[in-house]
């Protein structure tokens, strides 16, 4: 052992070990002089330190000292690691130290357990990509409605009537939220099917408009209502009314595994909730009941303002979603601009439509000023490349049992962003998002150590 650390100084600390075997002084420059090295019988760098007169080992007291880009070194470093039974940075460090002395020592320390599958996988520490950009439907005015996303919550135990012997059943909350106002819309469901999610759907439609695209996540019955939808839509297709064949309208899943996808809507649930449950606590409602209540928590949660209030005292005003659920018919017409007319010239209806911009005026210089801001997930952490061994985080499974699998695509954003890939398991290729992804070391963090 002594010859390797003999091999290992020399190609390290060639200069200083040709002075020290002199007699002479190391030169104030060098970067082991605070280390008071000497030679020792072997002709091996030790480390003179200041533990002379300690009753400790001699080895602890004069480590032998190392260079921590060495092979040897790394090699010293992930045994001590295996041996002490995957120790942390602080306790690998001073396990070493009692032998030898690294320069450097804290960062291969650190280099050592961040290049360890095992602690890698025990940790099971996921990639965080930058926070995406705004889509087109969250920032461009238009009709509230015309872009929603929609998610279940639940359950919610209901009985079928009052007084004694009544049966207890569940009941299921659907929420639509406009992607650009924020309004929401509350809907009482009695199950989980394709059949009640399509009448929750054609209840809203005909409360709120037909929208132009209802983003949800990859649930089995939006999935399943969106083939029948589709399909409906595909064959019976009017070729006398091009009108109809264009009035249908599609769904977008975000991935599996990522509800940060639809934060906005996930974000509306949990309001709804926070007056919900307050309210109901143990108590049962009947269906009617609960459905009343939906529709108050909905009207509770279309007054809140869009934004932040003035600090004028005297400005009691604020801009709210319920300003843009009224004010048009479900079916009407987008209306000329009337913002620069003076109120005088303008009829009675006219001068309504003239409130009305003036409140999607309001929110395109008021409320879209707030979105400019990245409250969490502002940087990349992490990155991740075509072939790089992942594991797939999963609920309620120890990290150790996660599945391996090795990307086989990824899915940059408009800002360059990937957030989402392709990954090749065992059981087949499936789709994940990034932050659902647990990096394992590749061959060049190893080189990097």
């Amino acid at each position: 052992m002594n010859s390797l650390f003999y091999i290992a100084q020399t190609q390290s600390f060639s200069h200083e070990h040709s002075i020290l075997s002199k007699g002479q002084p190391l030169s104030p420059k060098s970067r082991i002089l605070s280390l008071d090295p000497f030679l020792d019988e072997n002709n091996l760098i030790r480390v003179g330190g200041r533990l002379s007169a300690s009753d400790y080992a001699y080895q602890k007291k004069h480590p032998i000292l190392l260079d921590s880009s060495h092979i040897l070194t790394k090699l010293i470093f992930e045994h001590e690691h295996l041996r002490s039974m995957h120790a942390g940075p602080q306790l690998l460090l001073a396990t070493v130290r009692e032998t030898v002395w690294s320069t450097n020592g804290r960062h291969i320390a650190r280099r050592t357990v961040y290049n360890c599958v095992r602690c890698r996988r025990v940790q099971g520490k996921t990639l965080c990509p930058k926070m995406g950009n705004l889509p087109s439907q969250r920032i461009t005015a238009d009709f509230p409605f015309l872009s929603v996303g929609l998610d279940f919550a639940g359950p919610f135990y209901t009985i079928n009537r009052k007084g004694r012997g009544a049966k207890i059943t569940k009941t299921y909350l659907c929420l639509f939220v406009c992607l650009r106002y924020k309004c929401i819309h509350l809907e009482a469901v009695s199950d989980l099917t394709k059949d009640a999610f399509e009448m929750t759907l054609r209840r809203f439609v005909a409360r709120r408009g037909r929208p132009a695209e209802i983003f949800c996540d990859n649930g089995r019955n939006f999935v399943a209502a969106a083939k029948e939808l589709g399909s409906f839509l595909n064959n019976n297709v009017n070729p006398l009314s091009e009108l109809a064949s264009h009035e249908g309208f599609k769904f977008i899943f975000t991935p599996a595994y990522a509800p940060h996808f639809g934060g906005i809507w996930e974000a509306g649930v949990k309001s709804a909730k926070f007056h919900i449950k307050r309210v109901i606590g143990n108590t049962h409602l009947t269906f009617e009941e609960i459905s009343t209540l939906f529709a108050q928590v909905e009207a509770i949660l279309n007054s809140r303002p869009l934004y932040p209030l003035s600090s004028c005292p005297n400005d009691f005003l604020f801009l709210s979603p319920g300003h843009f659920i009224i004010g048009r018919a479900l079916n009407a017409l987008p209306a000329k601009d009337l913002t620069d007319f003076k109120e005088g010239g303008l009829n009675r209806y006219k001068r309504l439509e003239q409130i009305r911009q003036h409140f999607w005026l309001r929110w395109q210089k008021e409320y879209i000023a707030e979105l400019q801001l990245r409250t969490k997930w502002r940087t990349n952490k992490g990155q991740l490349n075509v072939g790089d061994l992942v594991l797939l985080q999963e609920d309620f499974v120890p990290p150790l049992s996660w599945r391996l699998g090795r990307v086989v695509r990824l899915f940059p954003g408009a800002d360059g962003v990937s957030r989402v890939a392709d990954i090749n398991t065992t059981r087949g290729c499936i789709r994940r998002p990034l932050v659902r992804l647990c990096p394992l070391p590749t061959t060049e963090d190893l080189k990097k150590s």
